[in-house]
């Protein structure tokens, strides 16, 4: 968490309600380093938390008054308590709405706050600002409030937050990393049972996020379309394989011997699904092993899976895989996120950093027109960590 986006949002606060905050909160972005639309899958992920995310810092009222200031769209909001409505003039303040609906739901007593919220992670990148406001906001609310959630019931109160009140059908994996995510490691997460556990990333990695400036609109996209598609594969299969419930539940062989009992772009969602499970699983064992060439290998044939079979990436992404692929310091790069536009991951050897970001940006700008941005991001600690609890 940068200091100086901490103080610039206190001054700010300072400046509108002509007091200091007394309760702050911090929500992590994320990166996904593989196991890309599994989630809502019920299947494995493998992500991990970065060092940008959201701030909130503010205080309590006894008005039933909630003020919210975005810094970055400068816009600011009111409502109350007993009125949580969707608002698209004001569309960064439903995901708080949202947490606040759950807690209350929960039976959270809340009488009111004013609060101003500032981050630093990119905009429509698939770094999951979603859900680091959402993270941001439930840890507020404790704070502000005292109703404690559990780990689990956070994680999932700000999922649900994401599906009913802003109305993307997000799985669990992106709350789960930013509240979980722990210092220097990965965070693998079983989707269907919710176990997890850590997994370093070795030191002579270096993960680097670039973003391709092309910025989508989530729940606009055809995000929701891909998950009914893959509901839709369960239900059919389901009439020659009983067991099945999700696509987690699917071998590639079983899917393969039915494959007649589908459409060809539901068949090519399900092998997505199905081979990206096994990548993950892959994943950590090249990790554990430090075999940083399998590692590479595993995420090219994400991308490449992603790009052909379930059909989310877009020439911008396609263009710096291939561009990372040309350089001899990466050892894999991958869309990561929801598609549509967004970001790419890249592992790259450590001394091969500033090489790679200023030739990666000079030939996208060359092809593209568009300007680079690319950050190197630390496997960073999640909310949990930084709001005091213990693990």
């Amino acid at each position: 968490m940068d200091k100086q986006l901490i103080q610039r949002t206190k001054e700010i606060y300072a400046s509108l309600f002509e007091d200091s905050p007394s309760v702050e909160s911090w929500g992590p972005g994320r990166v996904n380093l593989i196991g890309e639309h599994t989630d809502y899958n019920a299947g494995y992920v493998l992500p991990m938390a970065v060092n940008r995310g959201v701030y909130l810092c503010g205080q309590a009222r006894a008005d039933g008054k909630i003020l919210l200031y975005s810094a970055d769209y400068q816009d600011r909001v009111e409502f109350e308590t007993g009125k949580l409505f969707k608002d698209p003039s004001h569309p960064w303040a439903d995901y708080f709405k949202g947490v606040l609906a759950q807690y209350l739901d929960a039976g959270g007593k809340f009488h009111g706050c004013q609060a101003v919220l500032k981050g630093d992670l990119p905009q429509g990148a698939g770094l999951s600002s979603s859900a680091a406001l959402e993270v941001a906001s439930a840890v507020f609310l404790e704070k502000i409030s005292g109703l404690i959630w559990t780990d689990l019931d956070l994680i999932k109160a700000a999922q649900t937050a994401e599906n009913q009140f802003v109305g993307v059908n997000c799985g669990i994996m992106d709350p789960f990393a930013s509240f979980l995510g722990r210092e220097n490691n990965a965070l693998m997460i079983d989707c269907r049972n919710l176990s997890f556990e850590w997994f370093p990333i070795h030191p002579e990695v270096n993960i680097v996020v670039c973003n391709s400036g092309v910025k989508r609109a989530l729940s606009q996209s055809a995000y929701n379309q891909r998950r009914q598609e893959c509901e839709e594969g369960v239900r059919l299969l389901s009439h020659a394989l009983p067991q099945v419930n999700t696509l987690r539940d699917l071998s590639m062989a079983d899917l393969e011997r039915h494959r007649e009992l589908l459409p060809e772009n539901i068949l090519k969602r399900c092998r997505h699904v199905v081979s990206e499970n096994q990548r993950v699983l892959d994943m950590v064992r090249a990790l554990e092993k430090n075999d940083l060439v399998s590692a590479g290998t595993l995420m090219a044939r994400s991308h490449e899976s992603l790009r052909d079979d379930y059909e989310v990436s877009c020439r911008e992404l396609d263009l710096l895989v291939e561009l990372a692929r040309k350089n001899k310091s990466v050892y894999g790069a991958r869309m990561t996120g929801a598609g549509f536009g967004g970001c790419t991951v890249n592992l790259i050897e450590e001394n091969g950093v500033e090489s790679f970001r200023q030739q990666a940006g000079a030939d996208y700008k060359s092809k593209t027109g568009l300007n680079l941005a690319s950050y190197v991001f630390n496997a960073a600690p999640g909310a949990k960590f930084y709001s005091g609890r213990e693990i």
